[in-house]
């Protein structure tokens, strides 16, 4: 029931992931939407943003989502409010984000040289490959090789982690403390809209009453004998 009817094919599904149907400008917008409209405590769905936000700067590719409901949830956050967070960082702003977690972490770490998107997306590839093929290794004729999965982790992911950490935890407050106030507003407006509502229709109701027969009709009054006198 619940179902496409259409279903997508594997490639419908990668192309979605990387561009949307609907462009993300109306990703983003229907995630704020959703996140307007959670069932939660300002400063809980706050929380969870910052874990999303938080984690999503990490090089944890692939663990985004577990990693912030895990983060989300031990700060007390909305875990679903931290799970669409993560769709803050996408293949639209991932490079930036790469390059510069990976540039403060190696600065941080004394290591020269500024590496791209290209080459850092690139290294991260070639390491799922080999270290892929080093699982496979005892089971086949392959041969496991973990020399550059020891430099890809030394130049590329502890730097990464690093920079991502101290980025993440700047931005996700940032956007925590923002957050509260806009969701704290949204609540109000919403919960004021929503008792504007209720009145109109004790209004509207309260008139048909009066407008059915007889529900509204004056009393008879007696006539004045004082007339007749």
């Amino acid at each position: 029931m619940f179902k496409r009817r259409d279903p997508r094919s594997y490639g419908q599904i990668a192309s979605d992931m990387i561009y949307p149907r609907g462009g993300w400008r109306r990703a983003g917008t229907y995630v704020w939407h959703r996140l307007r409209r959670l069932p939660d405590q300002p400063h809980r769905i706050a929380r969870g943003v910052a874990a999303g936000i938080g984690v999503s700067f990490t090089p944890l590719f692939g663990f985004h989502f577990v990693s912030a409901g895990a983060v989300g949830w031990l700060i007390g956050g909305n875990v679903l409010a931290a799970l669409l967070a993560t769709f803050a960082i996408n293949p639209v702003t991932v490079p930036f984000v790469a390059v510069l977690a990976l540039t403060t972490g190696r600065f941080l770490l004394g290591q020269h040289g500024d590496l791209g998107p290209q080459m850092i997306f690139g290294e991260f590839a070639r390491a799922s490959e080999e270290l892929w093929n080093n699982v496979l290794a005892p089971f086949g004729p392959r041969v496991a090789h973990w020399g550059h999965l020891a430099d890809f982790f030394d130049q590329i992911f502890w730097p990464y982690m690093i920079g991502g950490v101290i980025w993440g935890t700047i931005f996700g407050a940032l956007c925590h403390y923002l957050t509260v106030p806009i969701i704290r507003a949204y609540h109000k407006r919403r919960a004021k809209k929503m008792e504007e509502r209720i009145a109109r229709l004790k209004t509207i109701q309260a008139a048909q009453a009066e407008a059915r027969p007889g529900s509204a009709v004056p009393p008879a009054t007696a006539p004045d004998s004082s007339r007749d006198s």
